[in-house]
């Protein structure tokens, strides 16, 4: 049980950063929202959108919290490492970002280190 705790802080945290990138490209991109900084603030911390990262952030550190309650921190923490390999992954497949060979090796490496620490 308390690794799907780890598992969905790893998922929260990763929507929520996948979310703002998407956001933030669209309300504030080349072609995004002018004029000053504050209206620029503003309108992001309006967004729907962002405010349901900001939920997210909250939301996983309760699941984290959750998780540490039965699970030593040195052995919960690698996975979250999880969220950088999802993350790279993912911008490639939703955000058109590019997958270099880097880092489909570090992917790898990051994979291959939580399986060493999860034996």
């Amino acid at each position: 049980m308390a690794i799907s705790y780890v598992l969905s802080t790893v998922a929260l945290t990763v929507y929520g950063q996948l979310a703002f990138k998407w956001r933030i490209d669209l309300l504030l991109g080349p072609d995004g929202l002018t004029g000053s900084r504050v209206s620029q603030v503003l309108h992001v911390a309006t967004d729907p959108w962002v405010i349901s990262t900001i939920l997210a952030s909250g939301a996983a550190a309760i699941t984290w919290g959750a998780a540490l309650t039965t699970l030593e921190l040195s052995f919960a923490y690698p996975f979250m490492a999880l969220s950088f390999a999802l993350v790279v992954v993912l911008s490639a497949l939703l955000l058109g970002e590019p997958l270099t060979a880097a880092k489909v090796i570090g992917v790898a490496l990051i994979a291959a280190g939580i399986a060493v620490v999860a034996l």
